[in-house]
């Protein structure tokens, strides 16, 4: 009788952990919430494009197109719309193996497919994870869960601009986006000080843009770019000799160093390395061993160079930290995490450009930043200053085809043209 007792207990208690983890908590919607995300009927076009990517006819359903909001779940959203629990329950057991449905995204964008009765039942729901990728959970006849992407259509762009306050401005100003900024200042990153950049410095990019049923859908490579700094063109291309794409200028030398010249995407320093600076917190002066690299908080914060975990924990000094030894030579410690990401504890080996942590303000620190320093043979170096062995050069058997692709490129490059208002910046207008 007791075990009888205990087993009931422990089926109740299965029971409610599948419910939350289906259900979640109940989800209220305010009325302001409800007018940001109308529920609206499609369009005669709209509808097409319905039948020929997720083969729905919609003529005669009501779609509405919303967003998953916090605390939402798949079963809580199937709910409100006369879906059985059954069903539910069902739709849970198919999705193994296909898609995870506890990793549906706070602001991922879905459609639910209604009848256009009282109860809006919906027949069908498509998720999209991403601008490439969906997911269809159908609810009506037979239940099931099928993934899906769209055609990905890649078209080859160019741009051009003039600095006048910063290079994140410029692009802007162009309406490319933030990816391409970070991918072009990692280009150049060892070549050029993109923290000092002078009033008219410009630039030239030749690039890859995805489409995806003719909407922007992201950024492919930078394939060619020449950046004239102090009215000193440098220039890369890129070239894959069979491990993935690098970087290297005219004479096929590599634009790459060793290690990552920022720990974060482009962004900006608030403090750099100095044997004296007033501190924020402690209100005197000392010593500043490190540069700041100021981010919004949880900007990923990314290890600059191959290596295996020292450090990864906090102290009441340093916040939330990671410190990475990468050869005998050099080592590199990441500060002032608001988290540091999953996994990486000490023996664990990472890769460059991997995300260790994210940018916060923990330990003695004001303002969400991290402390990036650096040593080499033991002594705390300037990370900007350190003189790095570059990455290998374009092979000797690789060179006539680098040589050919680059004379192509450059000669695109030359035929863009710059925008009017960097002839006014030359000339000091």
């Amino acid at each position: 009788m007791k075990k009888a007792l205990i087993f009931t207990g422990l089926l109740l208690a299965a029971s409610l952990i599948l419910a939350a983890w289906l259900y979640g908590p109940p989800v209220r919607h305010s009325k302001s919430q409800e007018e940001e995300l109308p529920q609206v009927l499609l369009d005669t076009s709209r509808a097409q494009d319905f039948a020929s990517w997720y083969g729905y006819l919609t003529d005669d359903m009501v779609v509405h197109h919303q967003r998953i909001r916090r605390h939402e779940f798949l079963a809580t959203i199937l709910q409100t719309h006369n879906v059985p629990a059954a069903s539910i329950r069902l739709l849970a057991e198919r999705a193994k193996g296909v898609f995870d449905i506890r990793k549906m995204g706070v602001g991922k964008p879905y459609e639910l497919i209604c009848f256009k009765d009282s109860s809006c039942t919906a027949k069908a729901m498509i998720y999209h994870p991403n601008e490439v990728e969906y997911v269809v959970f159908h609810l009506r006849d037979s239940v099931y869960v099928k993934k899906g992407s769209h055609q990905v259509v890649v078209r080859q762009q160019s741009a051009s601009g003039v600095i006048n306050q910063s290079l994140a401005v410029s692009m802007a100003d162009q309406g490319l986006g933030p990816q391409l900024t970070n991918d072009l200042a990692d280009i150049f990153s060892w070549e050029i000080d993109f923290f000092r950049l002078y009033p008219g410095d410009k630039y030239k990019l030749i690039y890859e843009e995805k489409f995806v049923n003719g909407q922007s859908a992201g950024y492919g490579i930078i394939k060619a770019a020449v950046f004239e700094h102090g009215g000193k063109p440098y220039y890369a291309f890129a070239f894959d000799q069979g491990d993935g794409v690098e970087y290297f200028d005219p004479e096929g030398k590599s634009l790459r160093k060793t290690f990552l010249k920022y720990p974060v995407k482009f962004t900006r320093i608030s403090s750099r390395y100095s044997g004296r600076r007033f501190h924020p917190v402690q209100k005197r002066y000392k010593a500043h061993r490190g540069t700041d690299f100021a981010a919004p908080q949880g900007t990923p914060i990314r290890a600059v160079g191959d290596g295996v975990v020292l450090e990864a924990r906090y102290n009441k000094y340093n916040g939330n930290y990671v410190k990475i030894k990468h050869n005998s030579v050099y080592s590199t410690q990441y500060l002032h995490m608001v988290k540091i990401a999953s996994g990486i504890r000490p023996g664990v080996k990472v890769k460059q450009g991997q995300t260790i942590g994210y940018v916060g303000h923990t330990g003695l620190a004001r303002g969400n930043h991290v402390c990036y320093r650096f040593w080499k043979y033991g002594q705390q170096v300037d990370a900007l200053k350190v003189d790095l062995p570059s990455a290998a050069p374009v092979k000797e058997e690789n060179l006539p085809a680098f040589r050919a692709l680059a004379d192509s490129l450059r000669q695109a490059l030359d035929t863009i043209a710059y925008p009017a208002s960097a002839q006014a910046v030359m000339a000091g207008e």
